[in-house]
């Protein structure tokens, strides 16, 4: 069993003769963008009868995993993270730890090493694969490299019309090196066949997606990847309760946010997650085009990214906030006076910008972000997309582009139309989840009904 992919394994373990009791184990791969939706899931499977959940971590980040389940009955393993690994820091256990994201092939493959000490936990059982992002992301992924499209143009901006999805047009700049370069090689083309081989090999893949958002991608894979492929998310919406806070306890942007609501003005919210590294210049830009445009915005930043100047949070006033550390991100989108979302498109934040019914400002900068960013603004039509000075997908973004954006996603017709459209896809994400009767909640209940069935005949 490879470790090297975000995984989750399934069995089924019969207790007494009159009760089956079902024992899922999951093992997410050591990212938080991976970490959160599989404990989402923990979640929506103890809600069943009859279910134990078992969550394998590592040492580094059981606090996190433990803390996260601390409400719940799951159990949570902690096996030991390989030591001296090349390149990788001591005490480095989580991809947000990596003092550099060039380091994440070597830090994935790593991985293989906790192998033999995980099938030392387990029997021998069905595995199920699990994929941080959307199918459509997967399918384009999959179309482009079979049929090697990306190595025809001329330039990396040229686009492509890919055959089996007339109507979608890529470039090259919409994927990582590994499909663009005609003789791939290195830790991250090993990483990503060995991923492939793992996919290929597994019972099938668990995709943190509804059906209704992505049908056609999900009925493609299933009848051309030969793997099953179950939609049961979108598992944002599987979070523990909501926290009510103390009205003394509030944290401060909170605080602010509620403040913007007594005013009636709408915030844009800024957040490029927790692995893209963005240039001194381009945070520059940034700050300048929040700082020029009409928006009231709370911007989260890393605690690196500091290159704002001493006098900008005196600048923005009242008007915005800076915020240096953790936040509960869905508790900010679901704040009722946050009515846009300047995001990097990961996966997760698109699906909890969906459900919160906030329209998008698709700014990616890496691995399959370029890809949600063409889903959220040409297919489904949730958002816009900010305007780099050279047109290009990766290309520079300069203030006065990114302030006319802001400023149309915001107030425009066009963000008011992305809004209307984003409100309506998260009462179907909803919908999806519903208890017994949402399209992904039976899916989940069929996989574990078929993988029960075959393991008793």
């Amino acid at each position: 069993m490879s470790l090297i992919i975000p995984t989750l394994s399934l069995y089924m373990e019969a207790k007494s003769r009159d009760t089956d009791q079902y024992h899922i184990v999951l093992f997410p791969f050591m990212s938080k963008g991976h970490t959160i939706p599989l404990l989402h899931l923990a979640r929506l499977l103890l809600r069943r009868p009859n279910f134990i959940v078992t969550v394998f971590t590592t040492p580094g980040n059981l606090s996190f995993v433990a803390n996260s389940l601390s409400d719940t009955t799951a159990f949570v393993i902690d096996l030991p993270f390989p030591q001296n690994v090349p390149q990788i820091p001591a005490g480095v256990e989580s991809t947000d730890q990596l003092p550099s994201m060039s380091l994440f092939a070597q830090f994935a493959l790593s991985t293989k090493l906790m192998q033999p000490d995980f099938e030392k936990a387990i029997d021998t059982i069905p595995r199920i694969g699990f994929y941080g992002m959307s199918i459509y992301s997967w399918c384009l992924c999959k179309v482009v490299a079979e049929r090697r499209l990306l190595f025809g143009p001329e330039s990396d901006d040229e686009l492509i019309t890919l055959p089996q999805f007339p109507s979608i047009k890529v470039t090259r700049n919409d994927f990582d090196s590994t499909f663009t370069d005609p003789e791939p090689n290195g830790p991250l083309f090993e990483f990503n066949v060995a991923s492939i081989t793992a996919a290929i090999n597994s019972y099938g893949m668990i995709i943190n997606s509804f059906y209704e958002l992505e049908s056609a991608f999900a009925d493609y894979l299933n009848k051309e990847s030969g793997n099953k492929v179950w939609c049961v998310g979108p598992l944002c919406l599987v979070d523990a309760p909501r926290v009510v806070h103390e009205p003394h306890k509030k944290p401060t942007w909170i605080k602010w946010l509620d403040q913007k609501l007594e005013q009636g003005r709408s915030v844009l919210y800024v957040a490029f997650g927790s692995q893209a590294d963005i240039s001194p210049e381009q945070l520059k830009e940034i700050a300048t085009g929040l700082l020029d445009s009409k928006a009231n915005f709370l911007w989260v930043i890393r605690a690196k990214e500091r290159e704002l100047g001493d006098d900008y949070e005196e600048k923005i006033g009242n008007r915005g906030i800076v915020v240096r550390e953790w936040v509960d991100q869905r508790e900010i989108l679901m704040h009722r006076s946050v009515q846009g979302f300047l995001s990097h498109c990961g996966w997760n934040s698109v699906l909890e910008s969906i459900c919160a019914g906030v329209p998008i400002l698709a700014w990616p900068m890496m691995a399959d972000q370029p890809l949600n960013a063409r889903l959220v603004v040409e297919e489904i039509k949730v958002g816009l997309r900010v305007e780099t000075c050279d047109g290009s997908v990766r290309g520079f973004v300069q203030w006065e582009g990114l302030k006319r954006m802001v400023n149309e996603l915001m107030e425009g017709v066009m963000g008011n139309d992305a809004r209307k459209k984003v409100k309506e896809c998260g009462e179907i994400a909803k919908k999806a989840m519903e208890e017994g009767s949402g399209s992904s909640w039976r899916t989940l209940d069929w996989l574990i009904d078929e993988i029960c069935n075959s393991r008793k005949t």
